[in-house]
């Protein structure tokens, strides 16, 4: 018997493209929960996750593409491996 939840994925999850460099954005909740996570995975596989959940799937895209906009997609995105950064 498999008593964990299941990781639902949203189907709003996507890259998105900015100024030369793209992330792979990834919404996604636990089958029992209701916020959605907000993840913003880069080129290099780093990982930026909001620490605020999202009551809608909408809402957590929405809130990636205001930060693309107000900071810039470099922002969402880390070292190089290798680079010690």
């Amino acid at each position: 018997m498999n008593d964990k939840p299941e990781l639902i994925n949203s189907p709003l999850s996507q890259q998105i493209s900015s100024g030369g460099s793209t992330v792979l954005v990834e919404i996604y909740r636990l089958e029992d929960e209701k916020d959605w996570v907000l993840e913003v995975v880069d080129e290099f596989n780093n990982s930026t996750v909001w620490d605020e959940t999202f009551p809608t799937e909408k809402a957590a895209l929405t809130e990636v593409k205001k930060a693309i906009l107000e900071d810039g997609i470099h922002s969402l995105i880390g070292p190089e491996p290798g680079t010690g950064s």
